[in-house]
């Protein structure tokens, strides 16, 4: 089932979530729904904030940017990169950051470069709570710096400068209130309700 995706303003991205166990109701069921949800709305990452699931979870299937595009420049690590991340932290970033536009389906057409670290050491369950520690670099790694800054609370716009974020205060207004075209199911924190 497609979920709704919450838009920026919602107070339950500003929250940080609290991990889960094996009898979380309804698990597997969520975790498909948040699959077909991200497929739908073309992401690579979605975490359970995003559809109003105040849970540390995080889905992540990178594929699109495995595949050659024009440029050929497809990165085929990213190849078959899916997965379940369930209460995962963030052990260590290392390596030199680096830039890159990222997008998130929360905040629709807002495009910022965000600097990040090129290396990160996670450990996390997967959906059969069986206990991962993986080392990722580059795509990979900033997938999962993404949607980790989601379960803390975090969004990518808070690692841009005071000036980029006032350039773009406009247009976070205006998605609050619903003032977007998508081409997938949101939930606007500041659209009125129809009587």
């Amino acid at each position: 089932m497609k979920l709704p995706i919450v838009a920026y303003g919602d107070p339950v991205l500003r929250k940080k979530a609290e991990e889960i166990d094996e009898d979380y109701p309804n698990l597997k069921q969520t975790i498909a729904d948040m699959f077909e949800t991200m497929y739908a709305a073309r992401g690579v990452g979605l975490a359970a904030p995003q559809v109003g699931l105040p849970i540390r979870l995080f889905v992540i299937d990178a594929s699109p940017f495995a595949e050659d595009d024009e440029d050929g420049d497809g990165d085929p690590s990213l190849k078959g990169f899916k997965k379940v991340l369930i209460n995962p932290i963030i052990l260590e970033e290392t390596g030199e950051k680096w830039g890159f536009s990222e997008g998130c389906l929360s905040i629709p057409d807002i495009n910022e470069e965000v600097m990040r670290p090129s290396n990160v050491l996670i450990n996390y369950l997967d959906e059969n709570f069986e206990e991962h520690e993986v080392q990722l670099t580059g795509l990979a790694a900033r997938i999962v710096q993404h949607e980790y800054d989601h379960i803390e609370g975090k969004l990518f716009i808070d690692k841009l400068g005071p000036l980029k974020k006032a350039m773009l205060k406009g247009k976070l207004d205006a998605i609050s209130k619903g003032m977007v075209r998508v081409g997938y199911k949101m939930r606007f924190p500041h659209v009125k309700k129809k009587r």
